[in-house]
């Protein structure tokens, strides 16, 4: 999928929220900061979820934007203060490589040039439903550590951008594919109300309509539906709720069935 040129347009704070139909603002942190986000997770998070492993563990970050939050969250899930300590040295006692993609290149480019740890977090420019270059691209970073699949990936407020560019099948293609990839899955639906509102700014400007939209027969309480998907079809299952933000999104822990994963667990939160 090509992205329209305006959407570059504007770098500055004036740009028109309806101007990114892919969810690739540019000053996304400022509006919804990381530690919105962070606040629910808990500490020590990755020694609960891989309690044995001595290997580095992979993480994969669908729609970084500017990297702020994967920044943000590499620092959370390995007790890194800001200012202190070091990838080599974490405080969680865990090796994190994280790679992380973003459809709009210019935000990978801001990302690349401020990340504060080059060694482990990766950038990269990558259409995330485009199978042609998403499975030789992924599978190329994951044979670097001997690995076929990532130990954790995160998807947040991003679901709905896939959703409304690309439709029900599109959503659950997404959902089977990312799912396939990890051992667990971190994700932040938007709510439906968000979609109302993305079409509504979209119209305010006087641009198309979501080519999907109207016809979404999958709608309502997307954390429900989503979970649905991924429970049913996608062979994980649902191991907490970590609770909302202050702009009511879930933070939703899956892990695979097919996953090896042995100790303990988050304590499960009922919805």
């Amino acid at each position: 999928t090509s992205i329209p040129t305006a959407l570059y347009a504007c770098e500055g704070p004036t740009l028109e929220p309806g101007a990114a139909p892919y969810g690739n603002f540019p000053n996304y942190s400022r509006f919804h900061p990381p530690e919105g986000r962070l606040r629910l997770l808990p500490g020590g998070l990755l020694r609960q979820l891989f309690p044995s492993d001595a290997r580095p563990l992979l993480g994969l970050d669908v729609g970084c934007n500017s990297g702020e939050l994967s920044v943000a969250l590499y620092r959370h899930l390995l007790g890194l203060q800001e200012g202190k300590g070091s990838p080599e040295q974490p405080a969680d006692g865990k090796d994190l490589y994280l790679l992380c993609c973003d459809i709009d290149p210019v935000l990978i480019e801001r990302a690349q040039q401020s990340s504060p740890f080059p060694n482990s977090i990766s950038f990269a420019s990558l259409d995330i439903m485009d199978s042609t270059s998403r499975e030789p691209f992924l599978s190329s970073y994951l044979s670097r550590f001997g690995r076929s699949t990532f130990d954790i990936s995160f998807c947040m407020s991003v679901t709905m951008w896939i959703h409304l560019n690309h439709g029900d099948r599109g959503l659950v293609e997404f959902l089977a594919f990312l799912s396939s990839q990890c051992r667990y899955l971190l994700i932040e639906p938007q709510p439906w109300k968000c979609y109302r509102a993305a079409a509504r700014r979209l119209r305010k400007l006087g641009r198309n309509d979501f080519d999907h939209f109207r016809s979404l027969a999958i709608n309502g309480d997307m954390a429900e539906r989503i979970t649905q998907i991924l429970t049913k079809d996608c062979t994980m299952e649902l191991v907490c709720c970590f609770g909302s933000t202050s702009w009511d999104r879930s933070l939703l822990l899956f892990k695979s069935n097919g996953s090896n994963h042995e100790g303990r667990e988050p304590s499960e939160q009922q919805q």
